[in-house]
């Protein structure tokens, strides 16, 4: 008589590589008619997901790679709790307020006590609540004055992330795009009487430009706002997309004045999983006040067993993120958060100072600001090769670093940029520029031009 043997002893005593499942391809597309050991199915995921870059690698995203392990054990801990759900974890939505409160503070709010702000998925959601405030007091102004509320419009740089278009987009305002030029590398508050009128919603300042780092100085916009309003009567309001320069500048350049401490600015956001240094999906936005908050945009919901007020875009999302955000806060506190900020410019400034020394770059800006940076080729450099050329031969190194044709008015220019993160080491810098040096001599010793390839847009 023969016995079938238990699969669980088939499969303990057959090699890992030559188990059910692992001896297949696995499905992709629809669901396996049978189950599948986790122990097979973990292993088919990790395997996949090895094709993907080095995180530490990538010099071209603004978004965390790395946390210690005390942060890692507590997103174990916690990665079950919902953040919406303030009925069932009370203490986690007492922690996301002493957050949004520890940032008011940060970013110099008259009084953190009445400031009003939330956590969101990232700065693009931060962004959108920002946007959507303003298009709110805007349309009850005109309406309290019998006007029409048609045809509103913001107005911001040409170098504006995308999340920007996405809002105009999305709620039917028309984007007003100031352009940059070399003489004016950021939106400065030039010519902005020809962008701004009664239609104005706000106007959008932002503290690290995605294309090159950049700060928009804005005091200055803030102050040709003054001189608009002095003329016009206009009294237009100032978001500011501080996604990275947020978590940079109070630690850097204190003396910056950015912030809450300028009138016109109703509202800032930025990303805790950049450099508020937290693993991806988490954002902040705050009010300078509760009143510049209209009270018509947050929805008291009975559900989950309380009545909780809510003002987001998405309902359900983790709420480890925040918790892990007040522990960094606990954890580094001013005097951390600038030696780990000030690391990373070190970095990007000896990067640049290295790429400027190689012969045929040219910076565009040197990390002063976040520690990020942007060079183009001179234009007495080779023709044989272009910096989409360099970009791929890092890649055979390893390193992301992208190449992308500047906003409108500039686009003939092209850029590469590196983002220095917290983990990017000064050795690693060191490395990195022995890996450009050999990639760049590697592309300047070709007899003949490197063939032009279709380049893929730059979604910033």
């Amino acid at each position: 008589m023969t016995t079938t043997p238990d699969p669980r002893t088939f499969v303990t005593l057959n090699p890992l590589f030559a188990r059910p499942g692992e001896d297949t391809v696995a499905l992709k597309y629809q669901l396996g008619s049978g189950q599948m050991l986790p122990e097979t199915a973990y292993q088919i995921v990790h395997d996949e997901t090895m094709l993907d870059g080095n995180a530490r690698l990538n010099l071209a995203t603004f978004v965390g790679t790395w946390m210690d392990d005390h942060a890692n054990r507590l997103y174990a801990e916690t990665f079950d709790k919902n953040m919406i759900d303030k009925d069932e974890y009370p203490q986690t939505a007492a922690i996301e307020t002493n957050c949004w409160r520890i940032l008011a503070d940060l970013w110099n709010s008259p009084d953190p006590e009445k400031a009003m702000g939330t956590s969101t998925i990232g700065s693009s959601e931060a962004s959108m609540l920002g946007g959507l405030a303003l298009k709110r007091r805007w349309q009850q102004a005109r309406r309290a004055d019998g006007k029409s509320t048609e045809k509103p419009n913001m107005v911001m740089s040409s170098a504006v992330q995308v999340c920007w278009e996405k809002f105009c987009n999305y709620w039917d305002i028309e984007a007003r795009y100031v352009p940059i030029s070399e003489e004016h590398k950021t939106f400065d508050g030039y010519e902005l009487e020809k962008y701004v009128d009664e239609n104005t919603i706000g106007v959008v300042a932002i503290m690290g430009v995605t294309y090159t780092g950049m700060y928009e100085p804005v005091k200055q916009i803030a102050e040709a706002l003054d001189a608009i309003q002095a003329k016009t009567g206009l009294d237009i309001a100032i978001h500011v997309d501080a996604a990275s320069g947020g978590m940079i500048a109070p630690f850097l350049q204190p003396e910056l004045e950015w912030d809450f401490r300028l009138e016109r600015v109703h509202s800032i956001g930025t990303s805790g999983h950049k450099y508020g240094l937290v693993y991806p999906g988490l954002g902040w936005v705050v009010w300078r006040s509760a009143d510049l908050l209209p009270e018509d945009l947050i929805f008291k919901v009975s559900y989950l067993g309380g009545n909780m007020p809510t003002f987001a875009l998405n309902f359900s999302r983790p709420a480890a993120q925040v918790l892990l955000q007040y522990y960094l806060f606990l954890r580094l506190g001013r005097d951390g958060y600038t030696q780990v900020q000030q690391a990373s410019q070190d970095v990007a400034k000896y990067l640049a100072e290295g790429i400027a020394k190689l012969g045929p770059f040219e910076l565009w800006n040197d990390g002063s600001d976040i520690p990020v940076f942007a060079w183009k080729l001179k234009d007495s450099a080779s023709k044989n090769w272009n910096l989409y050329h360099l970009s791929d031969r890092l890649r055979t190194e390893g390193w992301l670093v992208p190449a992308y044709p500047m906003p409108a008015d500039l686009q003939d220019i092209t850029v590469q940029r590196i983002v220095v993160r917290n983990g990017m080491s000064m050795d690693l810098a060191d490395r990195f520029l022995v890996d450009m040096a050999k990639q760049t001599d590697y592309l300047d010793r070709l007899e003949s031009p490197m063939p032009i390839e279709t380049q893929p847009a730059f979604h910033h």
